[in-house]
């Protein structure tokens, strides 16, 4: 596989998940990300649908394999699942891991466009473009089949992805997404130090703002959103805001968003729905 480097391998329901690494012209350094072959895939058998799920705030590409509770329900479905690192690592950049918010782990799947983040820093065009391609031209995959989801920050990426790119992804969801960074802590900060003080900029990688006016093919989306998650109570993450975007573009956005009592923001909430999400998928993956 030309320019992927084989970390590691795992047997795991009727497939394996593989850790590769490989030099990154978006970021300009190493990245790394983790993918589930069905069997089938690795047999090249089938050329399997693509489900690409992107993490939250501190994580990295291991957190969703091996918490996120999806791979057995990814078997049974037959879809191969691609899991990204949350930002560059070890790229150099001035104050990159000085902050949790800010930095390594917390790239917010944006293309910066401000010093000192702006060399390493180009997540959207990473996971978008370069990530895509090198999972289409090495595995057994049916690269126009694919959805995306993500939790937390990665929720956030997903939705803005999906919303930027209409008729690129089958469907999208989210585990207690950020909704509406440019007017929440979470995300004034980060598109200030990446994208600038140009709150029009910002636009562009906030999801609400993004669905008001949003007017490519019908995107279905399911949301779910813990009711005892902390950031919701705290206001970061402003599923509500979301919400009335969607029904006020009803032609365009099937939202189904649930907000089930009694879960927070952890993996044990995400492992609880996961089920759903991935059977939510493959009804748009496989139709």
């Amino acid at each position: 596989m030309a320019g992927l480097e084989l970390v590691s391998s795992s047997r795991c329901f009727d497939g394996e998940v593989r850790k590769y690494r490989h030099a990154s012209s978006a970021t300009g350094c190493a990245m790394t990300f983790n993918i589930f072959l069905p069997d089938c895939a690795i047999a090249g058998t089938e050329k399997v649908p693509v489900l690409l799920f992107l993490s939250g705030l501190t994580c990295t590409e291991d957190n969703m394999v091996t918490k996120g509770g999806a791979l057995p329900h990814l078997s049974r479905e037959r879809i191969a699942l691609v899991a990204p690192d949350t930002s560059p690592r070890g790229a150099g950049v001035a104050g990159e891991d000085a902050d949790w918010e800010l930095g390594t782990g917390a790239s917010f799947y944006v293309d910066a466009t401000q010093e000192p983040w702006k060399a390493n820093y180009q997540m959207t065009s990473y996971v978008q473009s370069e990530l895509q391609q090198l999972v289409a031209d090495n595995f057994s995959v049916n690269a126009s089949r694919i959805s995306i989801f993500g939790h937390s920050m990665g929720g956030h990426g997903a939705l803005v992805l999906a919303l930027r790119n209409p008729g690129h992804y089958q469907s999208v969801s989210a585990f207690a997404p950020i909704c509406h960074p440019s007017t929440t802590d979470w995300g004034k900060k980060q598109f200030h130090a990446y994208l600038g003080p140009d709150t029009e900029t910002w636009a562009a990688y906030d999801a609400t703002e993004l669905a008001g006016r949003y007017d490519g093919p019908p995107l279905h989306i399911l949301v779910d959103q813990g009711g005892d998650d902390q950031f919701y109570a705290s206001k970061q993450l402003q599923p509500g805001d979301f919400a009335a975007a969607a029904a006020n573009n009803k032609l365009h956005i099937q939202l189904t968003m649930r907000i089930p009592p009694g879960y927070d923001h952890s993996y044990w909430f995400v492992q609880s729905f996961m089920e759903d999400h991935i059977s939510f998928h493959a009804k748009r993956l496989r139709p």
